[in-house]
């Protein structure tokens, strides 16, 4: 019988299906194991070398896994239901097939040993991107590369040879992957350890072992790796965090991973991508919190979060081109943008972002707001010397679409505080 691969569909015509998953539970006593007959044709609609899942479930379940691929048989110790292994087979779909952007399972997996990472890429809709490593899977899945990973293929098959000349034979034992248990001399001692004992609690205690020393590797390698791959790690633990729904309250989380990715200056243009939109006066408020913790007294982060407006700009361009000086306030009256931050932005049309023709529409349309800035700076210098309590706001008329000057009672200015609480927010 077939089912959806992605089995949160419940379109009967959707087109990707798969078989569902058999199991059978041989032996007893310590030597029980249960063997996933239709392996092969499982991971044939998951586009899989069948050797993915049955780690999967290993590392899910902390269980040994063998492998004989000659004779079809994919193994799990233990005792193990087939539903109970269908609803983990979901989990490895979810974090190992289903393309992020599309939710579609037309994605290859592209290995590159030198920078230790995964890739994802989406026949259906073009998606490129990068797998969280975090899961064990992924170390083995790195030292057992996918066969449609050409350029993989090609070093494992190298250095095997190199490894088969070392050993004085061309092609013999040494050479031979298929044998029950192949990956456990790929994996190095983890597998052999656990052998010693398998109690469930020594298999949970060697497994929390693990987890905790997995934990400081993330650490590590994720430092390790370039910029790009580092921010795209950081967007996509933000997006996880949209599309749950947990964003409103994951301002600290949010400022903690950009802070272990070192890249809390970028995280502005980041945020900007994902949480703003047309509607983006209301979203400043909305979100001024989550902006603060990086461009409060950072201007760098500021810089960035300039960037990503021009960005929005572009996208959004009809509705917002000629708002650009009244959103340019909102985010300076928020205190996500200094004074000096937005006319050092204002002398110089940047192309970083977007085209220099748009850079210098949305400079041209920002004059008011930078010219008000620069006079109310001059009005509040003379007001110091001369002893006026007048002061200048700025306002915008929706119906005159323009900025126009007004008096005001004097009133003390956010930007006057040397501190913001940001948690008080």
């Amino acid at each position: 019988m077939s089912i959806n691969v992605n089995r949160s569909v419940s379109d009967q015509f959707y087109r990707y299906k798969m078989p569902r998953l058999l199991a059978k539970v041989e032996g007893k006593g310590n030597g029980i194991k249960t063997v996933i007959v239709n392996m092969v044709d499982v991971a044939k609609a998951l586009n899989r070398p069948p050797t993915y899942p049955t780690k999967f479930f290993g590392c899910e379940l902390g269980a040994q896994t063998q492998f004989d691929s000659k004779n079809d048989r994919y193994i799990v110790n233990g005792s193990h239901e087939a539903n109970k292994l269908q609803d983990m087979l979901d989990g490895f779909i979810r974090k190992f097939v289903l393309c992020p952007e599309c939710d579609n399972p037309e994605t290859d997996l592209h290995i590159n040993h030198k920078k230790q990472t995964i890739g994802n890429s989406c026949k259906a809709c073009g998606y490129r991107g990068m797998l969280d490593t975090r899961h064990k899977l992924c170390t083995f899945i790195l030292k057992n590369p996918p066969e449609n990973d050409s350029g993989s293929v090609k070093k494992k098959e190298k250095k095997n040879r190199k490894k088969d000349k070392e050993n004085g034979s061309s092609g013999g034992e040494a050479g031979n992957h298929n044998d029950i248990d192949a990956p456990e001399a790929v994996d190095g001692d983890d597998d052999e350890d656990w052998a010693e004992e398998t109690t469930e609690e020594a298999q949970r205690r060697r497994m929390e072992e693990i987890s905790e020393h997995a934990k400081g590797l993330t650490l590590t390698d994720d430092l390790e790796k370039s910029l790009e791959e580092r921010v795209n790690i950081f967007y996509n633990f933000v997006k996880e965090k949209r599309d749950s729904g947990a964003i409103d309250s994951a301002d600290k989380e949010i400022l903690a991973e950009a802070e272990r990715l070192d890249v809390k200056a970028m995280g502005p243009l980041i945020l900007s991508e994902l949480l703003f939109d047309e509607n983006i006066r209301e979203e400043i408020k909305k979100y001024k919190r989550h902006f603060l913790r990086f461009c409060h007294n950072n201007k760098k982060a500021q810089k960035y979060l300039l960037g990503g407006f021009e960005c929005l700009v572009k996208l959004y361009q009809t509705q917002l081109l000629p708002r650009v000086p009244i959103i340019l306030k909102d985010l300076y009256d928020a205190d996500l943008l200094e004074e000096d931050v937005i006319l050092a932005w204002a002398e110089k049309v940047s192309k970083k972002y977007v085209s220099k023709e748009l850079a210098k529409e949305i400079h041209a349309k920002a004059e008011p707001f930078v010219k008000w800035l620069k006079e109310a700076e001059e009005e509040s210098e003379g007001s110091e010397e001369d002893g006026d309590d007048d002061n200048v706001e700025v306002v915008y008329s929706s119906s005159a679409r323009e900025l126009k000057m007004e008096k005001t009672k004097p009133e003390k200015s956010d930007h006057e505080e040397e501190d913001i609480d940001i948690d008080a927010i």
